[in-house]
């Protein structure tokens, strides 16, 4: 009886461990597949133009230097060209409002949606629902007439997007989660909406603002329709907007362009790498309660 128990338990045990090798041989694999195309932009920024677009032997690091970068800057450099500082700058601003302003807004309707008990509540809460699942597209030519005298302007590529509805229902599903415990004891303690938003809710929810801030970002920096529409100054275009010009400019270099393309996206991975633990944590939760 003993023997088979034991066999019964190296059985399950064998076939954990082979499990536990099949997930993490396809992470490997999939880690694989994410990280190749960005190593072999990060490679071809460093290498003369004519190794770039090289297939696999454009992941060989040899032959580096600094001249992409240098060769890239100096091309953008006029009022007529645009510089790359004001590349970078304007995605900087929209991106920054557009997350900043997010993140005050749609927690703050988020909660009033998720907490507080007023007329009309249920029927602002299924238009957010609707609005998530309306693409921009839908709204982006009556957006365009009505602020078409605003073009070239910072504040027309970041105001339609401050207020999002993904964002808000964000926010409500994690508030709506929250111990209610917590806002009573506060209550108690003579804290108003206000106090308790600020002082209980907002400590408590750091996952989710998070999840928005990256999210958030990730749109903003590489919005492309909006500033096709409303921005023809170089001096205004954003970097997802400019680096579209750049590949459809002769002379043509790859190494250029790959060079443009890792600075675009170096902020990217900054933000992600400064928020991924709540966001990890956003996730696991989530998973945990579906």
């Amino acid at each position: 009886m003993s023997a088979t128990v034991h066999r019964r338990t190296h059985r399950r045990r064998a076939q954990g461990r082979a499990g536990r090798a099949g997930a993490y041989l396809l992470l490997t694999v999939l880690t694989v597949v994410f990280v190749a195309p960005i190593a072999y932009m990060v490679i071809g920024s460093f290498k003369p133009a004519g190794e770039v677009i090289d297939g696999l032997s454009g992941f060989l690091p040899r032959d580096l230097s600094l001249g992409n970068y240098t060769g890239m800057l100096d091309r953008f450099d006029s009022p007529a060209t645009g510089r790359f500082s004001d590349f970078y700058l304007t995605s900087l601003i929209v991106a920054g409002v557009v997350v900043l302003g997010g993140l005050v807004v749609n927690s703050m309707a988020a909660y009033a949606l998720a907490r507080l008990r007023w007329r009309g509540r249920d029927a602002v809460l299924m238009i957010v629902v609707l609005l998530v699942i309306l693409p921009f597209e839908a709204i982006a030519v009556p957006l365009f007439y009505l602020l078409n005298d605003h073009r070239n302007t910072y504040y027309v590529q970041f105001l339609p997007f401050v207020a999002s509805a993904f964002s808000i229902y964000l926010f409500y599903s994690f508030f709506a989660g929250l111990p209610k415990e917590m806002e009573e004891a506060a209550r108690v303690d003579g804290a108003g909406p206000w106090r308790t938003f600020f002082l209980i809710i907002v400590p408590n929810s750091k996952p989710v603002f998070a999840t928005v801030t990256i999210l958030s970002f990730l749109t903003a920096w590489g919005s492309f329709l909006w500033p096709v529409m409303m921005v023809d100054q170089p001096q205004r275009r954003p970097l997802p907007l400019e680096i579209a010009v750049f590949q459809g400019q002769p002379p043509y270099d790859w190494g250029q362009i790959f060079a443009f393309g890792v600075l675009m996206v170096l902020p990217v991975l900054l933000v992600f790498l400064l928020f991924q633990r709540w966001f990890v944590q956003s996730v696991a939760s989530s998973g945990l309660k579906g």
